[in-house]
């Protein structure tokens, strides 16, 4: 009799533990809706009313950063002129969204407290449209989702694949 309550305890707990367990993990894969009219901060980040949302998967230039690209070309020799890339990425999803009503699926925040997403103006994936168009590069340390439209972009030389440039990972490194 002893041994049964025992072993009815060691089950119980046993279960109250990974009933607990997995309340945890669904609970931090919660996805948070967050839809407004958003603005934007530069060539990832955007705020809704007041919460900031940094682009998941996907890194571009620093407002600051300039990139490198041929200016002008005679037969052999190319004369390569710098050019704020930074400037220009924000620029484009400025015109992508800017004061229009955007939704992202956010499922966490980074050290900044901001909310990473993906982010959506309509059906357009506004993270893909960035990197599809040469704007940001695919951030592979943490997510490989937009390799495909950085191949897409490198290959047709669209936005920073035009000329050179430093990945702003690096580039927020030396800066």
């Amino acid at each position: 009799m002893f041994l049964n309550r025992i072993k009815l305890f060691l089950v119980i707990s046993i279960c109250l533990i990974f009933i607990s367990l997995l309340n945890i993990d669904v609970e931090s894969q919660e996805v948070s809706l967050i839809s407004g009219i958003a603005k934007v901060v530069d060539g990832d980040t955007i705020k809704i009313e007041k919460k900031k949302i940094r682009f998941f998967g996907i890194d571009a230039p620093e407002k600051k950063q300039s990139c490198r690209k041929a200016w002008l070309t005679i037969t052999f020799i190319t004369i390569n002129k710098d050019y704020p890339c930074g400037e220009i990425s924000t620029l484009k999803l400025k015109n992508k969204i800017n004061n229009k009503f955007v939704t992202c699926k956010s499922t966490n925040k980074d050290k900044y407290k901001r909310f990473i997403a993906e982010c959506f103006k309509g059906k357009t994936n506004i993270n893909w449209w960035m990197v599809r168009n040469g704007y940001a590069v695919a951030y592979k340390k943490y997510s490989k989702k937009y390799l495909a439209a950085e191949n897409l972009a490198r290959n047709e030389k669209l936005g920073l694949w035009s000329g050179t440039f430093k990945m702003p990972w690096e580039w927020r490194k030396g800066n």
